[in-house]
């Protein structure tokens, strides 16, 4: 039994010197020290030896057992070192290797337009306000003078939101005439652009979802002279001294007199095509006179002060602003489209 305790010994640690994973380690532990082990055979037989034999076998075999496994976590430690040294080195940092740039990106073309938009009405005195996208039918629609009835009320144009209609995706940033007119005293001279929603099909120049503009100016004197002279020089500051616009008479609930402003088209400059659908004209917005009865229903003396609003397709003054010919574009975030800003 000695002889096959020192054998067990020496081919444990001879092992143990081979080892090179711990994998390997582990199983030479279960071969050796296991409950199956080559010690763990070798002890069983102690119940054939004799009382005088028996502690001194005993002893031998714990002194064998504790030797190997000092050598094991020895071993073990030897591994786990060799082990982190070379993780370090695999994924070691070369911080002189130049790095790579990042792709720097830029603002969107309506947003471009927008910016530019914003800085013509705040050179002339405007306040920029924002307003929400879910309005009430109050707003969007009865206090703007478009009573219940109204063709521009009809479901088939607008997101209704609840079953009684009374509140929707606001249809225009009109909504923010009143809710500044309510809550602020004439002289008033706002600008609030945002998103709106219409129930219009996709095509070139129509989007269920697109962006507005709502300009309103209130205060003694105003005229239609100073609406034109408003929107004529916005046009001109974005679109260069050689701008061409033109003033339609139209109508709107909430605006007497009213009008619609068309820039020439930049596809074919009056001629007529795919773009402006052949007419030679791209409608930009609609404007007049804010109706007395709009002003009245809002706090306002339709008698002492008077005011004109108007209201920008955003989209459409980034296609004329950079001859975007499909408003689809605008939308599709196409990087190659957009690479081009």
């Amino acid at each position: 039994m000695k002889q096959q305790l020192e054998t067990i010994r020496a081919s444990a640690l001879e092992a143990l010197s081979q080892v090179a994973s711990a994998e390997e380690l582990e199983a030479l532990r279960v071969r050796v020290l296991g409950k199956k082990g080559e010690l763990t055979a070798v002890l069983k037989m102690m119940g054939g030896l004799s009382a005088e034999e028996r502690p001194v076998m005993g002893q031998l075999a714990n002194s064998v057992r504790a030797e190997i496994e000092q050598h094991l976590e020895s071993r073990k430690a030897e591994l786990k070192a060799r082990m982190l040294e070379a993780k370090l080195k695999a994924e070691a940092l070369d911080v002189t290797v130049p790095g790579t740039k990042p792709k720097q990106g830029h603002r969107h073309p309506m947003n471009i337009a927008l910016d530019e938009v914003k800085d013509v009405f705040v050179g002339m005195g405007f306040d920029i306000v924002d307003g929400p996208e879910v309005e009430l039918s109050d707003y969007n629609f009865t206090k703007l003078n478009t009573p219940e009835g109204h063709p521009a009320r009809d479901h088939s144009d607008t997101f209704y939101l609840t079953e009684d209609d009374s509140v929707l995706l606001r249809t225009q940033t009109s909504p923010m005439q009143i809710r500044v007119m309510e809550t602020r005293k004439p002289p008033i001279r706002i600008f609030a652009p945002g998103r709106v929603y219409r129930k219009d099909e996709v095509d070139a120049t129509h989007s269920p979802m697109f962006h507005q503009m709502e300009g309103l100016v209130v205060d003694k004197g105003i005229t239609m002279t100073d609406l034109k002279g408003c929107l004529e020089q916005m046009v001109k500051a974005l679109y260069g001294a050689d701008a061409v616009v033109r003033f339609r008479p139209h109508h709107f609930p909430f605006t007497e007199p009213s009008c619609e402003v068309d820039v020439q088209c930049f596809e074919c400059h009056g001629a007529g095509c795919r773009t402006c659908k052949g007419e030679g004209w791209i409608e930009l917005l609609g404007a007049g006179m804010v109706h007395p009865k709009v002003l009245a229903g809002c706090g306002i003396d339709p008698d002492e002060y008077s005011g004109f609003a108007f209201g920008v397709g955003l989209e459409r003054m980034a296609m004329r602003r950079f001859a975007i010919s499909d408003m689809r574009l605008i939308f599709e975030n196409d990087v190659r489209f957009l690479e081009q800003f």
